[in-house]
């Protein structure tokens, strides 16, 4: 069964966020001295409830199970944020975050995308510049360092 790529919904924030926590989780696992955590609202049903009705939320759907998701900012004038995505761990290695990045690429008329991500995060950088994405700034931000990138279309 492929992968689907759907809105989520209020009834898909709790299962979001159970795989937002192990994706972020993870991080500890792959880079020694990280400590577990993720970003500002990522193991927060409330938060993920919010994105739902404010943003632009994805769930990414495999074989009936929510397997990770992603959550888009629109900026206006070409321009649009990945704000976070996210693979359950146990299902990394299947092309399922490739996937999803083609799918807002071809969604959305964008001229210009951003994201950003940590410094330590070695793997997320190689995954982003494989699309495209450009190293543009170092900032620091809720005592982390972080990369922002850009792509230009």
């Amino acid at each position: 069964m492929p992968l689907m790529i759907e809105r989520a919904t209020a009834a898909d924030a709790e299962a979001m966020v159970v795989v937002q926590i192990a994706a972020f989780h993870d991080d500890a696992r792959l880079y020694p001295g990280v400590a577990i955590g993720g970003p500002p609202g990522y193991d927060s049903v409330a938060t993920m409830l919010r994105k739902i009705a404010e943003d632009e939320c994805y769930k990414l759907v495999h074989e009936g199970q929510i397997v990770g998701g992603m959550v888009v900012y629109v900026y206006g004038e070409g321009h649009y944020h990945l704000d976070v995505i996210f693979v359950d761990p146990a299902y990394h290695g299947r092309g399922f975050g490739t996937q999803a990045m083609q799918f807002i690429e071809r969604a959305y008329p964008a001229t210009r995308w951003t994201l950003d991500t940590p410094t330590y995060a070695l793997r997320n950088q190689h995954f982003y510049e494989k699309f495209g994405y450009v190293k543009v700034s170092e900032e620091d931000a809720d005592d982390i360092r972080l990369i922002a990138y850009e792509k230009r279309l």
